[in-house]
This record gives C-alpha cells, sequence and structure tokens, in this order.
C-alpha cells in the first residue's frame, strides 16, 4: 500500500438552467456541498450563437443550460465566484472563443491573473458535426477559431486547456470503444495539425500546447472494457505526441482526460437502476491509478426523465465522494498493472485504433469531407446494431427487455421528480438582454465588431479583439453574426444512405410487407417526414427512426438537424408525407410542436398525422395531444419496430 493517499480528482456536476443568476445560486450551493470545480451547462441558444430574443431562439431559452448573451450574464453567473481559485469547464464549441473571452473579461475584472485561470474550454468542432450538433461554421473557419484559442491560451492563459477532444458524445451516438477512441484522437491530430500549419504557435511552444491538449470520455457499465480503451488511448496519445509533433518531456505527452459517466444507456423504465449503472461507470475511470479521470461528472439517476433536480445532483456527488474518501482506491499504485488479461485487451484495442487512425488520416485528416461522411456512417451503423441488440435481447437491458416486473417506485410518484424551467424565464432573459443593449454604448460596441471582422478576414487571431467586443458590451449573436457573414455556415453529413441494404432479418421482411400492403391502400408508397425543428442537435434518436423507415421500405425524408417550422413546412410540401415525425430533445416539444401544427394548418397540410417523439414527460402528452400530436414516443420505447407498426397504422386511410 502506497504511504501517501493520492489526491481525489476533481468533482463536477453539469448545471446551468434558466438563468445566469439561477445558475449561479446552484453553483455555489453545489459548491458548499463539496463539489471542488464547475461544469458550465449553456442553452442551444447560446451554444449556437444566438442572442435569447432570436425568432429561432423561441422556447430554447434556459431549457438546457444557462443563457449567456453578453458580459452582464457572465458576471452574474460567477457572482461570488472568484476564478482564480475555481476550475471551470465550458461545454461550448462553435462559439467558444466568445466564451471564453466573456469569461477573461471577468476574470479581469475581478483582478484575477489570466496565468493563474484554471478550466477548460470543450472547443472539439468536429465532434459537433459527427454526434452533438451545435456546430456553426464549416470545417476550415471552424478550426482556425479552434487553434486562434489554442495559440492565445498558450501565450497568456498557460494552465488552461484550450480544447477538450470530445469522445463522449461519441460513444452516446453509437460508438464501439475503438471508434470512440480513434475518432477523437483524429479529431485531435487535425486541430494540432491545423496549428501547425497555420504557424499559430511559435515552434518552440508547440510542445506546451500538446501538453495542454485534453480529452474528454465517456465511461459505461463495461468498465473492465473502459479500463482497457483508456489505457490504450494513453499509450496511443504518447506515441503520438512523441513521433509526430517530437515532443520530448515525458510530461506534456500525459493523456489527460475528464469523464462524464454514460447516459445513453440511462433508461426511463425502472430509473432507480440508474444509479447502480451509473457507479460501475464510475469505476471505469477511477480504479486504474495510471489511467484514472483528472476530473469526474455523473448524470443524475433521473436524466431520462427530464432536467435533474439539486437534491439529485447531490446524490450523484455523494457517490463521487464515497469512492474517494470512503473507499481505499486512492490508497494503491496500479492495480492492473501486470494483468495478462489486461494487456491483451490493451493490445489488441491500440492496434485496432492505430488502425482507425491511419484510414482516416489517408482520407485527408478528420476535418475532411470524406473523413466527416466516413465517420458519421459508421456511428450510425454501430449505434443501429446496439439497438437492434437490445430490441432481440441478445444484450440485456434490466428493467427494459429482461426483469421487468417491478414494484411502484417511491422515487417516481407525482409530478416532483425532475426540474422543471420556469415558464416566464425566458421573458426575463429577454427583458435583460433588452436593458443592457439599451445602457451599453451602441457605438462602441460597433466598433468592437468592425474590428473583429477585418481581424477575421484578415487571419489575425480573433481572441484578442472578441474580448474587446466582451467589454464594449457586444452580445452573443452579434459576435457570431459577425463571423457568420465572414465565414458562413455549414450543414454536416445524417449518416443516413439513400437505399436500404438487402437484409435477411425475418422482423425487418414482416414489416416491408405490412409498409407494401399500406401503401397499395394508400395509393403510393407511404411516406415519412423526420424533422428536428428548434436548435436541438441531438440526432441519435432521429437517424434511427429514419434508418429503421427505409429498411422497413417506406419513402423517408430526412435532412438533419434545426429546421425552422416554415423550413419543415415547405419540406411537407415536397415530400407529401402521410406522417411527419418532430424529434424534440430539449424540453421545448410543446411550444415547437404547437408551432409545427398551426402552420402546417394554415398551409392547408393539416390532414397530415404529426408525431413527436424525445424526452417527453407524461404530464406534456396531454399538452401535445391538445394541439394535435396523433402519438408520443420517448426512451422507453425502445422497440422500433413497435414504433413502425404504429406510423403505419396512423397512415392508414382509416386512421
Amino acid at each position: 500500500m502506497s504511504d501517501l493517499r493520492d489526491k481525489p480528482w476533481i468533482f463536477r456536476t453539469y448545471a446551468g438552467h434558466s438563468s445566469a443568476a439561477a445558475s449561479n445560486a446552484l453553483y455555489r450551493g453545489n459548491l458548499s456541498k463539496g463539489q471542488t470545480g464547475l461544469s458550465i451547462a449553456f442553452d442551444l441558444p447560446t451554444q449556437t450563437g444566438y442572442d435569447s430574443d432570436d425568432p429561432v431562439a423561441k422556447g430554447e431559452v434556459g431549457k438546457v443550460g444557462v443563457p449567456v448573451s453578453h458580459l452582464g450574464d457572465m458576471r452574474s453567473l460567477f457572482d461570488g465566484i472568484p476564478l482564480d481559485k475555481m476550475n471551470t469547464s465550458m461545454t461550448i464549441n462553435a462559439p467558444a472563443a466568445w466564451l471564453l473571452a466573456l469569461y477573461i473579461a471577468v476574470a479581469d475584472e475581478q483582478g484575477a491573473p489570466r496565468k493563474s485561470l484554471t478550466g477548460t474550454t470543450q472547443n472539439d468542432i468536429i465532434k459537433e458535426y459527427l454526434a452533438r450538433g451545435t456546430y456553426i461554421f464549416p470545417p476550415k473557419p471552424a478550426l482556425r477559431l479552434t487553434t486562434d484559442t489554442i495559440a492565445f491560451t498558450t501565450a497568456e492563459m498557460p494552465k488552461w486547456n484550450p480544447i477538450n477532444l470530445c469522445s463522449y458524445h461519441l460513444q452516446e451516438a453509437g460508438a464501439d470503444p475503438v471508434e470512440e477512441a480513434a475518432f477523437a484522437i483524429a479529431a485531435a491530430i487535425s486541430v494540432l495539425d491545423a496549428a501547425k500549419a497555420r504557424r499559430a504557435i511559435p515552434e518552440a511552444e508547440f510542445p506546451k500546447a500538446v501538453g495542454r491538449i485534453s480529452f474528454f470520455v465517456n465511461s459505461g457499465t463495461r468498465f473492465i472494457t473502459e479500463i482497457c480503451k483508456l489505457r490504450a488511448m494513453a499509450k496511443i496519445w504518447d506515441e503520438v505526441a512523441r513521433d509526430r509533433y517530437g515532443v520530448a518531456d515525458p510530461k506534456l505527452r500525459l493523456f489527460r482526460y475528464g469523464v462524464q459517466v454514460n447516459s445513453l444507456g440511462l433508461t426511463e423504465q425502472q430509473p432507480e437502476n440508474n444509479v447502480y449503472r451509473i457507479l460501475f461507470g464510475m469505476l471505469g475511470v477511477t480504479l486504474s491509478k495510471n489511467a484514472r479521470a483528472r476530473a469526474v461528472q455523473l448524470p443524475a439517476w433521473n436524466e431520462a426523465l427530464g432536467l435533474p433536480r439539486p437534491w439529485d445532483q447531490q446524490w450523484s456527488l455523494r457517490l463521487q465522494q464515497i469512492g474517494a474518501f470512503e473507499t481505499d482506491m486512492l490508497e494503491y499504485g496500479d492495480i492492473f498493472d501486470g494483468s495478462k488479461v489486461i494487456e491483451a485487451r490493451v493490445d489488441t484495442l491500440a492496434g485496432q485504433i492505430r488502425d482507425e487512425i491511419a484510414r482516416i488520416d489517408e482520407m485527408g485528416g478528420a476535418a475532411a469531407q470524406e473523413a466527416l461522411e466516413y465517420m458519421k456512417e459508421r456511428l450510425v451503423r454501430s449505434n443501429a446494431s446496439r439497438i437492434e441488440a437490445i430490441e432481440s435481447g441478445e444484450e440485456v437491458r434490466v428493467g427494459v427487455n429482461a426483469y421487468t416486473e417491478a414494484e411502484p417506485s417511491p422515487l417516481t410518484g407525482g409530478n416532483g421528480h425532475f426540474l422543471s424551467v420556469d415558464a416566464g424565464a425566458e421573458k426575463e432573459q429577454i427583458a435583460r438582454l433588452e436593458s443592457w443593449r439599451e445602457a451599453r454604448d451602441a457605438k462602441a460596441a460597433q466598433r468592437a465588431l468592425k474590428e473583429l471582422e477585418r481581424a477575421a478576414t484578415q487571419g489575425e487571431n480573433v481572441m484578442p479583439l472578441s474580448i474587446a467586443c466582451a467589454k464594449a458590451g457586444v452580445t452573443t449573436g452579434e459576435w457570431a453574426g459577425a463571423l457568420r457573414r465572414i465565414f458562413g455556415e455549414y450543414r454536416a453529413p445524417t449518416g443516413i444512405a439513400s437505399r436500404a441494404p438487402q437484409r435477411n432479418d425475418e422482423r425487418i421482411g414482416q414489416l416491408r410487407e405490412e409498409v407494401e400492403a399500406a401503401s397499395a391502400r394508400l395509393g403510393r408508397k407511404l411516406t415519412f417526414l423526420i424533422a428536428k425543428p428548434g436548435l436541438d442537435g441531438h440526432s441519435n434518436g432521429a437517424e434511427q427512426i429514419a434508418i429503421r423507415a427505409r429498411d422497413a421500405g417506406m419513402e423517408v425524408a430526412y435532412n438533419g438537424i434545426r429546421f425552422t417550422p416554415e423550413e419543415i413546412v415547405v419540406a411537407a410540401r415536397q415530400a407529401r408525407p402521410h406522417v411527419i415525425g418532430l424529434s424534440i430533445l430539449s424540453g421545448s416539444h410543446v411550444a415547437l410542436a404547437h408551432e409545427v401544427i398551426a402552420k402546417l394548418k394554415a398551409a392547408g397540410l393539416g390532414d397530415v398525422k404529426v408525431v413527436a417523439g424525445g424526452i417527453i414527460p407524461p404530464e406534456d402528452e396531454a399538452a401535445l395531444k391538445s394541439v394535435g400530436v396523433s402519438a408520443i414516443f420517448s426512451p422507453k420505447d425502445y422497440d422500433i419496430n413497435a414504433i413502425m407498426r404504429g406510423l403505419i397504422a396512423l397512415a392508414s386511410p382509416d386512421a
């Protein structure tokens, strides 16, 4: 046993909602309970570069995170929290340079030296194209913004991690361990190669930039495999830093990572079982000393139901604290060193990961269009295989496809088992934004924006001028709007092939016969339009529904994420669907469904059946049905074939 107990990892909880003031109260409450770092969840308008009063933000403000539209919001968010003593992780990607600029502006106001700031900006845009969907700009200018932040922090914020290569969302999108590790490391290589090509960082300082590259991984219940995956990633990252970038100092080659334990495996059915799933996931990133996480954040037991309450987050925090302080895992060296089983599994994974990285390299790197399409199709296929294994019972999910008989849970009685965002939060946020614009020096804000545009056009580092914009009162939407005009926007690949492959699955064959019969009754092929209104970028469920509908023989129209209600009406006119499926996971399902259906009726398409899918609480189902939604599907509806049969029934002439 070691004479000295290892220092615990940083305890974090991913949090933020409603407003900066409400989120600040939540953070300070969590810190008082022993949390040792912050993990900021921003709302979707902030993540996609819109102000809270932008028309596309309607219904989304404060739902999945905190709205931050300007420096005043960032001040409120960290009121009473000294930034020179706080380790802050910000889950922000496309506008990462802007949110970091706001953070620095607040730190400057607090008198916190920039060299003292510790924390992370996620800033992993390649993963956004593949799995999470909060991208704005095309790959080349997006990578340019990423390298700007790396160059700036390397020079001025040496303790800051400017990027967090995020394999977490890859696993959430269905990636197996090899895909998760390879795609994340390939993304890191693309970022560093871009920085090197731009000469954004002095050659002598480049090893330090490599040393600040961090990762953010996922860990599920198969914790032995997770341990092996992380040991393999550490081995390969050491090789990449040494052999590709010439980093001589072993400390600068360390694989440094944080983790959010898996949310994909959390179930709506018997949600109390999720506590154990979270525990096993945590073991995968804490048991092996040589592959232990630097920071851990755990989901709450009820995340498949809705937004966790402070009590739910406390329960997850207590799990970390018990693991760190009551068990003896921090008292020993690495208990897996010398294990032949572990070593063999690590070697196998490492070889497969290297092969996958080489394949992506041959396509021009992870940011190349060919590679993005390849990786996206791989993720969609892997997720389809995972879902089919659960449907068939090959992969057991306790409480879902096995051991489904259960006593009523006292944890889920009534309607108070998750947090609901105050319906007035959006209106109040917009009022604060309007007051901010009225009070600022508008001319100074415009001058700062013009300087930003000049720097972006001329290839200068945008960070200093973004900080100047923050201090001049520029808003999130204005900053992103200026860069949208220069860089343009982008739509990522969907990973959905237009033609269904030949399949010998008997269940799919039966579905095809039912679709053919329904199509004969309808007089043309049963047509299904899948649409994602609003700013929600989590497309995994929509993709799997699209694949199964296609494989079942339906005519499927699915063009990806972030369509306005008006654009959905246009798509409906073109596709002439019998059923429209709205996929919404941001909590804004009632408002968005109401708007889409109203516009369909106004366009003379009121006879088209509309269904909704997402994390939809039972108490919202009545509201959705009252506005015209014909059927509702949530995570408990894991049998996609059953969903397909529901669509066939709805499309039938006598439905």
